[in-house]
This record gives structure tokens, C-alpha cells and sequence, in this order.
């Protein structure tokens, strides 16, 4: 007797944070992945550590007749699309980009699934992952404009295509796999760099921001639930807890041994969104009642794992390492 084959899986954004946790997750539950990445984003040592076991196609998303063509070529059972212009500061900037891979590459592999469903009879299942920034004060940034217009393609093919397609309103949301170009990156490295005397200062925006942060390895696991449901349905992903930012801060840096950040952080005005959300905060219970799902890890946890992983890297200069995903006591070992 052999074991049946596990479901063929498409991820998109599959070298970001929720990309790497997610194939990985997935792969340990047998399935086959097929890995997007955009050309000239893949990095190798990246791969190498994380993503061995997962098949990494070169593609630009925003390229229909590419999409639909690996679309045709792979016949997913489920397609988790992750790619996004994920910073709302990078959507002010670049706004027709944003609104390029947000949204239109979203219609896009929606469409692609129609198509072989209709063609072909092939059934597959749809995950947006959409963010919270659309429900908050600052829902007017071409980044949450064009998730929640994302949300609409995929209420739409499941509504009246048919399509078992949801999308999770993600709440924030954090690894060591964050880079500087992410807040919570920026503050972990700088605390190890400063806490290693290798940089005087930090320079931050707006420090009274509040956020639900979570863990990505948590939410990756609520994300493969939400496919898995019989009857797809849209959900918001998140701890039910708030911190502030400088709570974000003062822990990190206690974590590399400096009791106060104050005498190294330096604000500045060029920092600070043009429109922000003070506080944005998950009611995990629907989440809780629908997927049997609740958050694990704690927000102090997760901090302190991010910046002992960050000391690492400045004492080895390996960035990328397997023992970083899975816990900070591996890293004494």
C-alpha cells in the first residue's frame, strides 16, 4: 500500500517571511511546492537554508500570460498567493506599482483558476492574504486601497464563480526573516549592533504607534486552516493584544542588555507615514471559533527570539541559518 501524494501547492512571495514559514509548514505535512519569486529576488543563501525542498520559479506576477501559464503547467491544488508590495511607506512612493501586484496580479491568478477549473474540471483553493491596514485610519494608502480591492476579486469568485477562494485581513505580524526595511527589523538589529558597539544611534519615525504583533511561524498555521475549511470563509488573523511600538523597543533592547534606549534612538520627522493608524488591534475569537486557532507565542517572546538572532548573525555574518526560524534556545547549541 502505498501513501496517497499530498496536494501540489503554489506559493507566491515564496522567499518572504510568510513564504518560507508557510512552504515549510507545508512541506512537513507532505505536500509538493512550487515556489513564486520575482526575477532578481532570489537569494541564494536564502534558499539554500530555507527552501531546499521547494521548487523556486523565477516570475514576474503582474505578467498575466506567465501567470497563467505556470498556473496551467503546475495544476495546484491550493494557491496561496503572499506576494505583495508589503510596506504602506513604499505604496505612497510607488503607487501604480502597488496597485499592480496588490490587486491586479490578484485578479489575475483568480482568473488563471477559473479558467483551468472551466477548461479543464481541476479544482483548486484560493488564499489572499490581505492586511489589516484596511480597516484602520490610514485605509486610504494606496497599499490598503488596493488590498481591500483584492478582497472584493476574491469575494467575488468565491460568491458568484463558485471558487473555494478566502482571504485573511492579517494583523501584524513578525520573524527574524523581517529585514531593516520593516520597523520591528530595523529596532532588533539595531539594538544587537548597538548593544555590539557596532552603531551609535537608531533613527525611528513615530514611536506611538500601537500594533497586535504576532508570530509569522503562529499565523502561517491559520492561513493553511483557513484553505482547509470545508466552506472558505474571511477571517482576521491575530493575538487580541496591543503594544506600543517604544514597548516594541524598550523590550528589544533590554533583550541585548541596555536598559535604556533613549540615550541611542533619534526621531525623525522623514520617518513618520503620511497617514498612519494609531492602534490596530485583532479580535481573535471568530478565528478561534472557525479554525480552532489561537495565537502561541507570546509578543515578548517573539522580540527577544528576533534580536538573539539578530546577535548571532553579527557574530557569525550568517544571515540565513535553519536553527534561526524554529527557537532562540537552538542558537546556544
Amino acid at each position: 500500500m502505498h501513501d496517497e501524494p499530498g496536494p501540489t501547492v503554489l506559493i507566491t512571495g515564496v522567499t518572504g517571511q510568510d513564504g518560507v514559514y508557510l512552504s515549510r509548514l507545508l512541506r512537513r505535512r507532505g505536500a509538493r511546492v512550487v515556489g513564486v519569486a520575482p526575477p532578481g529576488a532570489v537569494p541564494p543563501d536564502l534558499c539554500a537554508a530555507y527552501l531546499a525542498e521547494v521548487e523556486v520559479v523565477t516570475l514576474d506576477i503582474c505578467e498575466a500570460d506567465d501567470v497563467r501559464g505556470l498556473v496551467d503547467a503546475v495544476r495546484p491544488d491550493e494557491v496561496y498567493n503572499l506576494a505583495a508590495v508589503s510596506s504602506v511607506a513604499r505604496s505612497w512612493a510607488e503607487p501604480d506599482l502597488t496597485f499592480a501586484v496588490n490587486h491586479r496580479a490578484v485578479e489575475t491568478l483568480v482568473f488563471a483558476l477559473l479558467e483551468l477549473r472551466d477548461r479543464t474540471g481541476h479544482e483548486a483553493r484560493f488564499f489572499q492574504a490581505s492586511s489589516a491596514e484596511v480597516t484602520g485610519s490610514a485605509a486610504h494608502s494606496p497599499y490598503a486601497e488596493a488590498k481591500a480591492a483584492a478582497e472584493e476579486v476574491v469575494r467575488q469568485a468565491r460568491d458568484r464563480r463558485g471558487l473555494h477562494a478566502c482571504s485573511a485581513r492579517l494583523y501584524n505580524h513578525e520573524s527574524p526573516l523581517r529585514t531593516e526595511t520593516f520597523v520591528t527589523g530595523k529596532i532588533t538589529r539595531g539594538a544587537a549592533e548597538i548593544a555590539a558597539g557596532a552603531r551609535t544611534e537608531l533613527r525611528l519615525g513615530n514611536l506611538d504607534v500601537s500594533r497586535d504583533w504576532g508570530f509569522a511561524g503562529d499565523y502561517v498555521d491559520a492561513i493553511a486552516r483557513m484553505v482547509g475549511l470545508d466552506e472558505p470563509q474571511d477571517l482576521a488573523i491575530g493575538t487580541g493584544t496591543v503594544h506600543r511600538l517604544a514597548d516594541l523597543l524598550e523590550v528589544a533592547f533590554a533583550a541585548a542588555g541596555i536598559d535604556d534606549p533613549s540615550a541611542y534612538v533619534v526621531t525623525d520627522p522623514e520617518l513618520v507615514r503620511p497617514a498612519d493608524t494609531a492602534v490596530l488591534v485583532a479580535d481573535p475569537e471568530p478565528a478561534a471559533a472557525a479554525l480552532g486557532w489561537r495565537a502561541t507565542t507570546s509578543f515578548e517572546d517573539l522580540v527577544r527570539h528576533m534580536v538573539a538572532v539578530d546577535q548571532e548573525r553579527i557574530r557569525t555574518g550568517v544571515e540565513h541559518d535553519l536553527r534561526y526560524l524554529d527557537g532562540s534556545a537552538r542558537l546556544e547549541q
